[in-house]
């Protein structure tokens, strides 16, 4: 039996095999959760419209804004993307009536939690486009975009696997004095 497709919404991603390099050149990596009805079909008016934007998001289609818990927003800055974007309906024509209100307020939310665990706050953003708005769709990822250059590169992870490194050689260290 399949899983639903929305399934990995209420039990978390499966980011396995997921590797976020930082190559010389540095470019932002952007994860984009796009509501399915208004911003996912922005997207794809600006795909189809040819509309040039930056190729550093990667997107994830959600049922509602709503539905992008705050941990999976933190997860997605562990696994080493730069920034997350999440884009919605417009306040008041979400298809779940209050959805994008939720949204609005979860992000508010979690953008003081980053902040207080040391991460900026301006690696999450939010916006509204709605399904006739390619183009502004493609000025919403080109402004996240050069945001995120101008915070720099997610350091979470390098002191993270620097911390790790430390761990691992203090353990040898004493497992070799025990010896």
């Amino acid at each position: 039996m399949l899983p639903h497709p929305y399934a990995t919404m209420t039990n978390g991603f499966n980011y396995q095999g997921v590797k976020m390099k930082q190559a010389s050149g540095w470019e932002p990596k952007l994860l984009g959760f796009l509501c399915r009805w208004c911003s996912y079909a922005g997207a794809d008016l600006a795909g189809t419209s040819r509309k040039k934007y930056p190729a550093n998001i990667r997107i994830i289609k959600v049922p509602c804004s709503s539905r992008v818990d705050s941990l999976l927003i933190i997860k997605a800055l562990r696994l080493g993307f730069d920034g997350v974007l999440v884009s919605g309906c417009h306040p008041g024509e979400c298809h779940y009536q209050t959805g994008n209100y939720r949204a609005r307020r979860r992000i508010a939310i979690t953008k003081k939690y980053l902040e207080y665990l040391g991460i900026e706050p301006q690696r999450l953003q939010a916006s509204w486009v709605s399904a006739s708005e390619g183009g502004k769709f493609t000025k919403v990822v080109t402004d996240v975009t050069q945001g995120l250059k101008e915070v720099g590169p997610n350091q979470l992870f390098e002191r993270k696997r620097d911390g790790a490194k430390a761990k691992a050689g203090s353990k040898g260290t004493a497992r070799a004095r025990q010896g």
